[in-house]
């Protein structure tokens, strides 16, 4: 296609580019905005965040290479404290590398944020009020960084990648 025939579609083909940037922009905005709000309500240092899952990828045990870590360490180096809980990886191995220990069991009515960091298939079925037990308010921030909850979205402060 050249000449005219083909100025309709590139004109069409930019204006959905220009729109697709303008909504990524409004979320983002949203997104500092929500930030903007959680820390303002919250002196970060008195927050306690659980951390779901620790593996290197779902339903394994092998903990080498984790990006989770990476997470709880930002999270760590606010002062921020971090829960960690994984039904698949051992505990000991994870303090022997990161020198931190996983939990059993995460406290109920004691967290500030969730962040389900690998959908183990334990994790897959949980629906709004498993996840609500642990917040300590109805403030409390829910990280999805996969997005399998998103129809949760209304129920929670939502974030995800």
């Amino acid at each position: 296609l050249r000449g005219r025939d083909s100025q309709p579609a590139l004109a069409s083909a930019r204006a959905k580019r220009s729109h697709h940037l303008i909504e990524r922009r409004k979320k983002e905005e949203k997104k500092k905005k929500e930030r903007k709000k959680i820390y303002e309500r919250k002196n970060i240092q008195d927050s306690r965040v659980l951390v779901m899952g620790a593996t290197f990828k779902e339903n394994v045990s092998d903990i080498r290479n984790t990006k989770v870590i990476n997470v709880i360490r930002e999270l760590e180096s606010f002062s921020v404290n971090v829960d960690v809980i994984d039904p698949w990886a051992s505990s000991d191995d994870f303090m022997e590398e990161y020198g931190i220990g996983i939990k059993a069991e995460a406290d109920e009515n004691a967290y500030d944020a969730i962040i389900v960091a690998v959908n183990h298939k334990e994790y897959i079925g949980w629906q709004a009020a498993d996840f609500k037990k642990y917040f300590n308010d109805d403030k409390g921030v829910f990280v999805d960084l996969k997005g399998i909850y998103r129809n949760m979205k209304e129920e929670f402060n939502y974030w995800s990648l």
